[in-house]
């Protein structure tokens, strides 16, 4: 795991938006496209912002989600709204957004259907990844039911969770499923989160999910 360490936010996230449109430049030169999974939140907001100017093929990227609410994308919760709103703008509107959620079904009806669909953009080709300070990443809670079978060597692409202090239904893509990616980041801001990190790399995949998916990987901290 590489460590980098910022010396404000605001170079955190010019460093980190930097770094994918790099990585993602690099697989279009082998690649016919290139798959790019990003999570929701407040932290990559402005990386996609940052992203969203930068001029590569973006009509040869497939954006997804790491996880989402179970929510319509017009949904002030959907994390579907968010990459659209603050990523898939500017230059960045070529890309490809691949949807999770199915009108009118469950996450758990749902789930194996988007698994088939995401067969063929994989292993991810970029993927950037949050952590909350409980040590989860994308929709993986520690210890959350539907955690298991989501952190299993063959579990499918995407599952559905039931975090159980969490509003809605979530889906996530599996551990399987983002540890595979060619070329993982991870950017968390703070002390508290980076000590969270470092605990992570001593517990049980089960107790610090993130742990599992970021080992290869590099990591962007600021302050």
């Amino acid at each position: 795991m590489n460590f980098i360490e910022n010396a404000d936010r605001d170079m955190a996230i010019m460093n980190v938006a930097h770094a994918l449109t790099s990585d993602l430049r690099k697989c279009l030169l082998r690649h016919e496209f290139a798959s790019f999974a990003v999570p929701g939140g407040t932290t990559p907001g402005p990386v996609f912002d940052a992203m969203s100017s930068v001029e590569i093929d973006w009509s040869r990227v497939h954006v997804m989600l790491t996880d989402e609410r179970w929510v319509p994308e017009d949904h002030a919760r959907s994390n579907a709204g968010l990459v659209k709103s603050r990523l898939l703008t500017g230059h960045a509107a070529n890309a490809r957004f691949i949807s999770f959620y199915r009108d009118g079904m469950t996450a758990q009806a749902a789930a194996p259907d988007v698994s088939a669909a995401l067969a063929g953009e994989m292993p991810i080709s970029v993927l950037l990844l949050g952590m909350g300070a409980d040590m989860h990443t994308a929709s993986l809670f520690p210890r959350a039911p539907g955690l298991k079978e989501a952190m299993a060597r063959d579990a499918p692409l995407l599952c559905a969770v039931s975090p159980p202090d969490q509003p809605e239904e979530r889906v996530s893509l599996s551990a399987q499923a983002l540890d595979g990616a060619m070329d993982k980041h991870l950017v968390i801001f703070g002390d508290d989160k980076r000590a969270a990190l470092e605990r992570a790399m001593t517990l049980p995949a089960l107790d610090a999910p993130i742990g599992a998916v970021i080992k290869g990987g590099t990591v962007h901290w600021a302050a």
